[in-house]
Formats: C-alpha cells, sequence, structure tokens
C-alpha cells in the first residue's frame, strides 16, 4: 500500500509478516552482524523509524525471526514412544535451524533474552511427557536437549562460515566432529541426542522404558 505524508512523499506501509519476511531474507543472505534496522529499512524502501510501528526495538524483531525459524521444524508423526518423537523434534529443529545462516545464533540469542514465543521448548517438553515424566523433568529435560541441539548447530555454523572464508585448514582441525563434514557434523549430533535419551530413559517408569535407539 503506497501513501502520501503531508510533506507530499511517497511510501510502501508494510505489514509485520513483510518485515519479517525481509530480514530473514538479509539474514540468509549476509548473516546476523548485517541485519541491521537500517539495512532493512533500505530493503523494504521505507525509513528506519517506520519498522518501529511493528516492533519496539532490534530484539523484539528478532524475536520473531525466530519464532519463524522454529516454526519450520514440523516432523512427521511417529508411532514409536517419547524418546522417536523427542528425537523427530531434535532433528527437524535442527534442519531448520541449518535452512538459515546464522540461525542457531538467533535463536539463542532470544531464547537467552527470554523473548519469543518458546515453541521450542513447548513442543520438545510435550514430547517428553509422554514418557510418564513429572513436568519438572521433562522441562529441565527439553532444555537440556535444546540447549545441545542449538550448541552443536551453532558450531557448525560458524564452522561451516570459516570454511566458505577460507580462514581455517581442515587438516589441522582437532574437532573429532568435523563440523565442516556433513555426514560427520550429524553422526555427532545423533550420537549427542542418543546420549541424552538414554540417561533420561533410566529415569523414566520401568514399565515405559525404551531404548531410544
Amino acid at each position: 500500500m503506497t501513501n502520501n505524508d503531508s510533506s507530499g512523499s511517497r511510501y510502501t506501509r508494510h505489514s509485520r509478516g513483510d518485515v519479517v519476511a525481509a530480514a530473514l531474507a538479509i539474514l540468509d543472505q549476509h548473516g546476523l552482524p548485517d541485519l541491521t534496522m537500517r539495512r532493512l529499512a533500505a530493503t523494504l524502501d521505507v525509513q528506519p523509524s517506520a519498522l518501529y510501528w511493528h516492533f519496539a526495538n532490534k530484539q523484539t524483531l528478532l524475536a520473531s525471526v525466530a519464532d519463524q525459524i522454529v516454526a519450520r521444524a514440523r516432523p512427521a508423526g511417529t508411532d514409536g514412544g517419547w524418546a522417536d518423537a523427542t528425537r523427530a523434534e531434535a532433528d527437524t529443529l535442527r534442519d531448520a535451524l541449518l535452512a538459515f545462516r546464522d540461525g542457531a545464533e538467533v535463536v539463542s540469542s532470544t531464547l537467552a533474552l527470554g523473548l519469543g514465543a518458546g515453541e521450542a521448548m513447548t513442543r520438545l517438553t510435550g514430547a517428553i511427557d509422554g514418557g510418564a515424566f513429572d513436568r519438572r523433568t521433562s522441562e529441565i529435560a527439553a532444555a537440556a536437549v535444546l540447549h545441545f541441539v542449538l550448541g552443536h548447530v551453532s558450531h557448525e555454523q560458524q564452522r561451516l562460515q570459516a570454511d566458505s572464508l577460507g580462514v581455517v585448514d581442515a587438516g589441522q582441525s582437532a574437532d573429532p566432529a568435523d563440523f565442516a563434514n556433513p555426514a560427520r557434523g550429524r553422526e555427532a549430533f545423533d550420537f549427542g541426542i542418543t546420549l541424552l535419551l538414554t540417561g533420561l530413559a533410566e529415569l523414566a517408569p520401568a514399565r515405559l522404558r525404551e531404548s531410544p535407539a
């Protein structure tokens, strides 16, 4: 929608969704350091002040961006129990984070500030609840899985970016996971999730224990 102001200049009014979509595009193309309100305003062809009709500050904008990234994590239904459901949530969250440059950093910073809808925590807690744990255990376990996913993907993305810039000699890497190698990175991720689920299974009622493998 194009409008005239009292000075006769013209501007385009964008929806909140338009702003978030443009921010996601900048994030994916240029990375988090270049996702500034000034660049976003220029992309949308508006004054930076126009963005504050939708977002009080950059942190609340990034929270909405993080929510959009996490919302893409929609696992297919599983016939397994709580461990399979939790693994599926972790897998799809990893994929959603990797789909955007610096995706893990955006979601992690939003979580640290207590912003955003908290969908990732809600979904992981719901999956773990299927193991008949007490609520507090489900919440703490969900937080542990979430922090593992965010940390792992953050390392993957940092290494991939460093390699793309040619600043890391792969032959000198001391990291056994080798995050620059997709197969090795995936192997390390799966192993970490298995460790978490195996330990958690030991807390489940005996009648509900199952292999997380």
